[in-house]
């Protein structure tokens, strides 16, 4: 049996760009994965370097910055 682990996902998404396509998939009953966080950031080019550094340092597996 094997064991397959999701990995936790921590993303920065841009109100006006990428956080409005991630809202238009949820008003179309798409899911992504619960293992997911979505933080709403004003602007991508807004995201300190230390943000993703403390992301991982959390425990998150992958950060992911998208605008």
């Amino acid at each position: 049996m094997t064991d397959t682990k999701e990995p936790k996902i921590l993303a920065f998404l841009c109100n006006w760009c990428a956080y409005a396509g991630a809202d238009l998939a949820g008003v179309s009953r798409l899911q992504y994965p619960a293992t997911m966080r979505v933080i709403r950031t004003m602007c991508s080019g807004r995201v300190d370097p230390l943000h993703i550094a403390e992301g991982l340092l959390s425990g998150y597996d992958a950060v992911f910055v998208s605008g």
